[in-house]
Parts: C-alpha cells; sequence; structure tokens
C-alpha cells in the first residue's frame, strides 16, 4: 500500500510540476478545469445525487468553466470574465470563513440538492479560478502555497501517527489528532522560516502559512464529513493509494481561493469604496 502511495505521488508530483511551469496559460486552465471536473464527478457522489442531478451538476461545471476559460485574443470578454473570478473567489473566501465552520460544527446533513450544489459549485470553481489567477503572478506562488497543503497534510499524518493521543474531531474523522495539528504547524514553521530567509520576506510570511494551515485542516474535515455522512471511504478510486482527486485536493479548496482573495484585496477595497461614496 506504501509502495503504491508512493509510486502515485512521485507520477502525480512529476506531471503537476511539469504542467505548472511549462504549459501555456490556455493548457494549463483546461487541464485544471479537467481535474475540477472529476472532482465534480465525486462531488456528486458525496452529496448522494440522482444520475440525473449527477449530469446537471456536471453540466453545470462544464459551462462554467467554458465560460470563464479566458481567451487572450477576445479582450472584450477578459473583462467581465476578470469580474466574476474576482467575486466568485471573494463569494468562497466568505463560505469557508463562516458558512463551512458552522457546517462542521453542528454536524449538519445538508439534503437539499441545490444547496448542495452550489456548496460544490463554491467549492471547486473558485479553486479553478485561483489556480489561473495566482499562476499568472507567478508559477512559484501556485507551488509554494500547494507546498505549504502539502507539507502540513504530510506532518499532520505522520507525527499523529507516532504520537497522536488527543483526537481533533472525532465524530467527523477519528484519525486526525491535536498532536499531528501540532506537528503540522511546526514543521510549516520551519518552512516558513526557510523561505524568509532564503527570499527575504518578511516574517509575517509565516502567520500567513499558520493560517494556510488552518485552511487547510478545515478543508480535510469538510470533505471527512461529508464522506462520513455519504458512508464512503474515499471519494473516488482514480488515484492508487490516495483515492480520489477531491481527497487530494480537499485542503487546496480552501487554500487558493483565500490566497487569491488576499491578493485581490486591494480590489475589494477599492469596490467597496466606490459603492460607499455612490
Amino acid at each position: 500500500m506504501f509502495q503504491t502511495r508512493l509510486i502515485t505521488s512521485l507520477i502525480l508530483i512529476a506531471a503537476f510540476l511539469g504542467a505548472l511551469f511549462l504549459l501555456p496559460e490556455l493548457y494549463w486552465d483546461l487541464l485544471m478545469l479537467a481535474v475540477v471536473c472529476i472532482g465534480a464527478w465525486e462531488w456528486a457522489a458525496l452529496a448522494r445525487f440522482t444520475p440525473a442531478m449527477r449530469g446537471g451538476f456536471m453540466m453545470l461545471i462544464v459551462i462554467s468553466g467554458v465560460l470563464l476559460l479566458p481567451l487572450p485574443q477576445l479582450a472584450a470578454t477578459l473583462i467581465w470574465q476578470q469580474q466574476v473570478q474576482i467575486w466568485a473567489i471573494f463569494v468562497a473566501a466568505a463560505f469557508w470563513l463562516f458558512l463551512v465552520p458552522v457546517w462542521m460544527l453542528q454536524h449538519y446533513e445538508q439534503k437539499n440538492v441545490f444547496i448542495m450544489a452550489a456548496s460544490g459549485w463554491l467549492v471547486l470553481m473558485p479553486t479553478w479560478l485561483a489556480l489561473d489567477g495566482l499562476r499568472r503572478v507567478s508559477p512559484l506562488l501556485v507551488l509554494a502555497l500547494m507546498a505549504t497543503v502539502w507539507i502540513a497534510d504530510s506532518s499532520a499524518y505522520i507525527v499523529g501517527k507516532r504520537f497522536g493521543r488527543r483526537k481533533l474531531a472525532p465524530q467527523i474523522s477519528p484519525g486526525k489528532t491535536w498532536e499531528g495539528v501540532v506537528g503540522a504547524f511546526m514543521v510549516v514553521t520551519m518552512y516558513g522560516t526557510m523561505l524568509c530567509l532564503t527570499f527575504d520576506k518578511p516574517w509575517w510570511l509565516v502567520v500567513g502559512l499558520w493560517g494556510l494551515t488552518v485552511l487547510s485542516i478545515i478543508g480535510d474535515l469538510f470533505e471527512s464529513l461529508l464522506k462520513r455522512q455519504a458512508g464512503i471511504k474515499d471519494s473516488g478510486t482514480l488515484l492508487p493509494g490516495h483515492g480520489g482527486v477531491l481527497d487530494r485536493i480537499d485542503g487546496l479548496t480552501p487554500t487558493l481561493p483565500l490566497a487569491a482573495f488576499y491578493a485581490y484585496f486591494p480590489l475589494y477595497i477599492s469596490a467597496f469604496g466606490v459603492s460607499a461614496i455612490a
């Protein structure tokens, strides 16, 4: 099992790095949209959609992707696409910061298919939009953000497996422990310190990485809650040793949109400022 998991991880990392640094923007967006579509199929299973509802949800994701796919040669469409991108990320940030914590604390089992479809859209599409926007800033930025989530997840697993005693959320994910959380924060702190020293970044970067660590844990627990309510262990079987696509990106679905929200923050201030004056 460990060997299978390791081989799959190495293949995924090599493929991801090649795509991140070598693909043109359009092909990167299309590849990430394909990943999101697979995640949407798995979300439909978690939401226990009927075949008809699953097909409708997939159609929603595909149509959204086609409409929001940035095409540089069509400059006139980019303006409204950018506006949708910015405000979709804003709504996703509010979803993760305010709605998801309440959802998990109450162990709420949402059965309304339209609410679950809207939630799935907010989980997946802003992640894709953030991958597009952040990569346009810098592929290294995307790598640094995703590395934070991977480091936090791996550290929590290793430390929790070795030293874990106190359960973090036993009714949602019995395997996660507070010791694992502490281990994640410690290793992420070392990672942040290395970034600050190597690239001469302000020490506030470490605090930001702590925030990303918290968000990654929330994303992981949220998917675990949905899987438990759906009565399944993994979101899918596509990735040997890892489960499904959602199992691999659950920590990224809150962190990347929130990172993009931070990057776009001056735009929100400007927009609300203009509204207030008007």
